[in-house]
């Protein structure tokens, strides 16, 4: 859990600096720790709510919906 909320954390501030090829890889370790461990990720972005600024935290919650719906997109192609 610990490594999602810092990787979340981050990955606003990697976006502002303009880093594409750290927010890659950290949007890629987002994608597989959501896919793999099937965790909820609402409770973490209201624990990093009081450590972000109101607009990081509307960011991170558009990257988390296009993870979540690529992670969807997946398993229906999976689907018998």
């Amino acid at each position: 859990m610990a490594l999602r909320f810092l990787k979340l954390y981050a990955l606003p501030s990697l976006h502002r600096q303009g880093q594409i090829d750290r927010v890659t890889v950290y949007e890629a370790d987002i994608t597989s720790l959501i896919q793999r461990h099937r965790c909820e990720v609402e409770p973490l972005l209201q624990r990093l709510q009081p450590h972000l600024i109101e607009s990081d935290l509307r960011e991170l919650r558009g990257i988390v919906r296009d993870i979540q719906a690529r992670i969807a997109r997946f398993e229906q192609l999976k689907a018998p």
